[in-house]
């Protein structure tokens, strides 16, 4: 007997829509109260039959996957953007039944457009990275906090640091109280960030030096520690792309243009439809392409006097992306091998 499933997951349920192969009964409902325990009971059902599961790569898939790996069964994690382009234009409402279906549909008929399900030691140092990202991102969030209230109080902008000017700020007396709160509120949660940021990139930095892989990525000029550890993880193992184009594409930095029967129409624009952070760590790694040291220089300079230093960045990182793509697959198994 051979059993195919698709799987809806959200925080309160999992939607599942099951065929039986032999015997063409499909079987649907909803698991309540989503909880490992729960899922593994429910998985308990199919014990000795022949599995296969679905589900798209969105918030709560690791464990479904870890527990239906864990059965014995064979997981199939559906990359999001991909899976909603197989429902094609939008005609009714759509369901958590209408996606589990769908899904099982795909995996009966091998449409499934199939993600990359990352080792348990890739998705630790991931988190990792997305952890260091996001105290990036909220250090950064209250400085243009601080900025804006300097700005709104007609002080003059702060060029360099803004550590040396701390005490300055603290005592101008241009300021109101609640202004003068909200910058030392802003200080002590910049303070907060680095002081979670240092150990955190230094820990990150000291992997990088210890895993092939990455080792192998800083080779490449403008890819450091930190930029090396972010495209390892979230490029994932690239022997499953058939191209360096594809691999492109799944950072989100390919180019795409609306067009029908030869016409374009509108602006290009970046797809976007890849892991956010590889995109970030690629495109911080094709800035140094603006140092005269970078063997890309002349490249970034060219494409800067046409199209500006954002193009020139963009075009590098692209190329970066590729780089790495034959980087890793050169590799091989090694390319991610865990680091005692």
């Amino acid at each position: 007997m051979a059993i195919v499933g698709g799987l809806d997951v959200h925080r309160r349920q999992i939607t599942f829509d099951v065929l039986d192969t032999d015997t063409g009964d499909v079987r649907r409902g909803r698991i309540l109260g989503v909880t490992r325990e729960r899922f593994r009971k429910w998985l308990g059902q199919f014990a000795g039959e022949e599995v296969d599961l679905a589900c798209e790569g969105c918030a709560g898939w690791r464990f479904v996957v870890e527990e239906i790996e864990r059965a014995g069964f064979r997981a199939h994690l559906a990359e999001p953007a991909d899976t909603a382009a197989l429902r094609g234009r939008k005609r009714r409402a759509k369901t958590d039944g209408a996606d589990a279906r769908l899904m099982r549909e795909a995996l009966v008929q091998g449409r499934l457009p199939e993600s990359w399900i990352a080792p348990a030691h890739v998705l630790e140092v991931r988190a990792r990275v997305r952890l260091y990202k996001a105290l990036v991102d909220m250090r950064r969030q209250w400085q243009q906090r601080l900025h804006a209230v300097l700005f709104h109080h007609g002080l003059p902008a702060v060029e360099g640091s803004l550590v040396e000017v701390r005490d300055e700020l603290a005592a101008h007396p241009g300021l109101t109280p609640a202004a003068r709160e909200q910058i030392a509120v802003a200080y002590r949660m910049i303070d907060h960030a680095n002081a979670e940021l240092v150990p955190l990139r230094r820990s990150l930095a000291a992997f990088a030096r210890q895993q092939q892989g990455c080792r192998a990525l800083m080779a490449h000029y403008g890819i450091g520690t930190l930029v090396s550890v972010a495209v390892w993880s979230e490029l994932g193992d690239p022997r499953r792309f058939r191209s360096s184009d594809q691999a492109v594409r799944h950072t989100g930095l390919d180019v795409t243009v609306s067009s029908s029967d030869g016409k374009h129409r509108g602006r290009a624009r970046l797809a976007r439809q890849g892991p956010p952070i590889l995109r970030w760590a690629l495109y911080e790694a094709g800035q140094a392409g603006a140092r005269a040291t970078s063997p890309d220089h002349d490249y970034y300079t060219a494409v800067k006097d046409r199209l500006g230093a954002n193009r020139a960045a963009l075009s590098l990182a692209r190329k970066l992306a590729r780089r790495s793509y034959h980087t890793l697959r050169e590799l091989g198994d090694a390319a991610y091998e865990p680091v005692g």
